[in-house]
């Protein structure tokens, strides 16, 4: 009877493992099934996105973009969803090369290259959001890059050696923070820009993912190591960095995700004020910088943007 008794109890625990393994690839099939509709549905609402300004269908359009939306041309100039849906028929691009689509939970980016209405080449940041259970885009940002390799030059520095305050951003931005994870996001951000001007390559890295790539008006795309390399090199040479001071900044957490738009200015000139879209993901309980784009404001959208600040003065 024993013998029956131990074969039984196999079987039982044969059969719970069987159970047990077969539960775990369902989950995993429904994870993976999640995962993959998640892509198709931000994938066909970029789809969409782009036949709306294609036939300039603003209200097409309309249902496709974020109340936050906003778009950054690559001259700098910078449009409020109001004045991108108005100008839609004008924004029409050619359709974009090397599209690629990465998720970080409740935040989507597509990148890739597209030929502008003013016809330039420009890499772009397009952010996608997760809003009550619709995808919705949450920015546009174009950057014409150079060709070659990476710059080593990827921080505005100076000829003297003073050492150079840093205020804003370093302690506090014109920012009323909403939330702690919003906290913790800007306490990231403050972080990278400290260490860039410190020179400390150790601090900097913390702050930021391992596939992190920096895309700027005039350089090749830098990424992480290049970025690392590059702090060294100013340390070594004992180069003071400046950092743009936040003029304006547009910050969204959605779970895990966040996307921070900005526009910046360095206090000495020694770089043109430019507009700023980067993306954090949280890793292990880390807040991390994943992208980063800086499209310089031209000449010509600087010296608009002052007329229209003096006409609403007088």
């Amino acid at each position: 009877m024993g013998w029956a008794k131990e074969l039984a109890s196999r079987r039982a625990v044969r059969r719970f493992a069987l159970a047990l393994m077969a539960a775990s690839l369902v989950t995993a099939h429904i994870v993976r099934t999640r995962a993959q509709s998640a892509e198709e549905f931000v994938a066909a609402a970029d789809r969409a996105l782009a036949e709306a300004m294609r036939t300039g269908d603003r209200s097409a359009a309309r249902r496709l973009l974020s109340l936050q939306f906003g778009y950054t041309d690559e001259l700098g100039r910078a449009y409020s969803r109001r004045e991108f849906l108005a100008d839609l028929k004008n924004l029409t691009a050619a359709p974009a090369g090397d599209r690629k689509l990465t998720m970080y939970g409740l935040i989507a980016t597509v990148t890739g290259e597209r030929k502008s209405a003013d016809g330039n080449i420009a890499f772009f940041l397009d952010i996608w959001a997760k809003q009550k259970g619709a995808w919705r885009a949450l920015a546009r940002h174009n950057v014409v890059l150079a060709d070659g390799a990476a710059s080593a030059v990827v921080a505005a520095s100076r000829d003297d050696n003073e050492a150079i305050e840093c205020t804003n951003p370093c302690q506090a931005m014109p920012y009323r923070v909403r939330s702690p994870a919003e906290q913790d996001v800007l306490n990231s951000f403050l972080a990278i820009e400290k260490a860039s001007i410190a020179h400390d390559v150790q601090e900097w890295s913390k702050h930021v993912a391992d596939e992190f790539v920096l895309y700027r008006s005039g350089y090749a795309p830098i990424d992480k190591a290049a970025r690392l390399a590059a702090i060294e090199r100013q340390k070594q040479a004992g180069d003071p960095v400046a950092v743009g001071e936040i003029q304006a900044v547009r910050l969204s957490v959605y779970g895990d995700a966040a996307a921070m738009i900005t526009t910046q200015m360095v206090p000495d000139n020694s770089r043109p004020p430019y507009r700023g879209a980067r993306v954090w993901v949280r890793r292990n309980g880390q807040w991390l910088m994943v992208v980063s784009v800086q499209t310089d404001i031209s000449d010509a959208i600087a010296d608009d943007a002052r007329a229209r600040t003096d006409n609403r003065g007088r």
